[in-house]
């Protein structure tokens, strides 16, 4: 765990301090700086600005920096750094995508705001970036998510996301969830179980008690973990629960 931001930040500062107080939606753009976009359309640009608008990024490559007055934009001087995803392809990086559509981490305009700022020296291409995060994060000028900080100049932002404990977590009680009750397929092979007590159990083509185990809700996912020891998962999908390829509505409520 890095320490907590307490004095002045050195790179950047006001601009930072703009950032995590930036509650009325002002663009926030990286000027200046080599990007590797690991778009094979875009490629890697030089004194080139990224602009990010809450979560997005909307645009890549240079003279953006030239309508940052015009939309109040927060501006981050990227001289000497090189920016890359923060969220890397290791298949992309090995050439194993054969269409641009298929790289699922890349600066293009349109993606999710995941980038990582790092001096060039230590950003020889985006794997050597990614080791600088890892193995010197005291040497990271920003790492952003979602167009949020996690860590600039070194440390943690404030109010930064924090990671899940590790380990199985204790049983939901979903007393009066929607979501308890019986989904079944529209084949009536799959019927699939969930109790308030957070415990599926599912028939499956009239045999009973085929799969049973534990199950927690996050937002629209569901994670199953099985008594035989596998995990598996779901996602509700407005009055749909789609898993291992089947589409289940609710067909009846257990009791709580």
């Amino acid at each position: 765990m890095h320490a907590t931001h307490t004095d002045t930040v050195t790179w950047n500062g006001p601009a930072f301090d703009e950032i995590v107080t930036n509650d009325a939606g002002r663009p926030v753009l990286f000027t200046n700086a080599r990007v590797l976009t690991m778009d094979p359309l875009i490629g890697t640009l030089t004194g080139a600005d990224v602009l990010l608008v809450g979560a997005l990024l909307v645009g890549v490559g240079p003279g953006i920096v030239t309508a940052a007055q015009d939309d109040n934009a927060i501006v981050v001087d990227c001289t000497g750094m090189t920016v890359v995803p923060a969220v890397v392809d290791t298949v992309a990086l090995a050439g194993g995508r054969g269409h641009r559509a298929e790289y699922v981490a890349t600066l293009t305009p349109g993606n999710s705001g995941d980038l990582l700022v790092v001096p060039d020296e230590l950003a020889p291409d985006v794997a050597g970036a990614t080791a600088t995060l890892l193995t010197r994060p005291e040497e990271v000028r920003a790492l952003v998510a979602n167009g949020k900080p996690v860590l600039w100049a070194g440390t943690d932002s404030p109010g930064r996301p924090t990671a899940p404990e590790a380990g199985i977590p204790a049983a939901q009680d979903l007393t009066g969830s929607p979501r308890v009750g019986v989904w079944i397929d529209e084949n009536d092979f799959l019927h699939q179980e969930l109790t308030a007590d957070g415990r599926y159990d599912e028939t499956r083509g009239g045999r009973p008690h085929a799969y049973e185990g534990r199950y927690w809700i996050d937002g629209d996912r569901i994670d199953y973990l099985d008594d035989l020891g596998f995990w598996a998962f779901g996602e509700f999908r407005g009055d749909e629960l789609h898993h291992a390829g089947y589409a289940m509505r609710l067909g009846a409520r257990t009791r709580s």
